[in-house]
């Protein structure tokens, strides 16, 4: 999600830069993705710092010249975007050495699980965040929703619209479906897909088999024409006719759709589901009620659907669904409708695997 994250943030500038997008949209969509926040009751004294880190990427720039400014008209205080990414790594650093210099993380839900475990971060205070302002069974101890997305499957739509996949052992089933095929590089949803097109049960894929998904990709490699580590990246093969079908996000999916005029579609069909997620570092600057005052307003419907209309995030709020338009309700990841269609990614297993697998899974990729 980190790099999901990261994508979310080019896209706003993207659209900014080019007109598509007006500075309320942008500086709302902003909000929505929790690169920043309004005012909030309780919120440090006029002139003092909030800091909120998010995945950066070319948005940065926009974020420091509109939304910091109207940040501090709007609320006296001043709000620092610190783009560099929260890492797991730098989150347990600067615990460790007591410097902690974020307030407001948006990062993997299975860091926030793992670094919460061994102490480093706050438990998320359900006294000022609201559970039902939450999509149900994805109230994290450490962590909150802020927006879903899902891994999907694209495909060739001019080439398979009469018979279009919609399974994942279609996406293996190279016979039915010819062409050539790309996968994310970073594996998350990736030994999900493998393992559902090799006959796991949806209900039976946790704990992931990793050894078995592995050896179901190896099978596939020589129809992948790339592994794709960026949003934009994922696009190409798809869009220039090099492969007939990917595993992309879901946005870069429906951006896709739209830049071929439908040759290329997808489908929210075994879609593997996830949120990105709030935490908050133990010894935070701008202190514990101030951060979690910062999560219960990101929760607001409103911002959530603009950021929805905008880069096609599904809303961690499911009041936010009744606000979304019949045009935007197809590309909603997050309504029941929709994840009655998807499985949901188990942060609980990524928090305790994902190291050892992803080093399984990189030297199968690199190989």
């Amino acid at each position: 999600m980190s790099n999901f994250q990261r994508d979310c943030c080019e896209l706003l500038a993207e659209r900014f830069r080019s007109g598509k997008l007006d500075r309320r949209g942008f500086l709302t969509g902003l909000v929505a993705l929790g690169a920043a926040t309004m005012a909030a009751p309780g919120a440090r004294a006029a002139g003092q710092e909030l800091v909120v880190v998010n995945w950066g990427g070319d948005a940065i720039d926009a974020y420091s010249a509109a939304f910091a400014e109207a940040y501090e008209a709007a609320t006296g205080n001043k709000l620092k975007i610190d783009g560099s990414g929260p890492l797991e790594g730098s989150m347990k650093t600067q615990f460790e050495s007591n410097s902690v210099r974020w307030d407001v993380c948006d990062a993997e839900p299975y860091s926030a699980i793992r670094l919460g475990r061994e102490g480093m971060m706050e438990k998320i205070d359900y006294s000022i965040v609201d559970r039902s302002k939450i999509e149900p069974g994805f109230d994290g101890e450490f962590y909150v929703p802020s927006y879903f997305y899902s891994n999907v499957i694209a495909y060739d739509a001019a080439r398979f619209g009469d018979d279009a996949p919609s399974t994942w052992a279609d996406f293996w089933n190279v016979a039915k479906y010819p062409g050539k095929r790309t996968l994310y590089k970073w594996m998350t949803g990736v030994l999900e897909a493998a393992l559902l097109a090799d006959g796991v049960a949806p209900a039976e894929l946790y704990p992931l088999d990793v050894d078995r998904a592995l050896a179901k990709i190896e099978v596939l490699k020589p129809h992948i024409v790339s592994f794709w580590s960026s949003g934009a990246e994922s696009q190409q093969p798809l869009r220039d006719g090099e492969a007939s079908m990917g595993l992309l996000w879901h946005t870069r999916a429906n951006l896709t759709k739209q830049d071929t005029e439908g040759e290329v579609d997808w489908t929210f069909d075994q879609g593997l589901v996830s949120p990105s997620g709030w935490t908050v570092i133990k010894g935070n600057p701008a202190g514990l009620k101030a951060a979690m005052e910062f999560i219960a307003l990101a929760q607001n419907p409103d911002n959530q659907v603009t950021l929805l209309n905008e880069l096609g995030n599904g809303p961690a709020n499911p009041a936010a669904h009744a606000l979304v338009s019949e045009e935007m309700k197809p590309v909603d990841a997050s309504p029941k409708e929709n994840l009655e269609r998807q499985i949901a990614l188990q942060a609980e297993w990524y928090a305790h695997h994902y190291g050892t697998a992803l080093d399984k899974y990189l030297a199968l990729v690199s190989s």
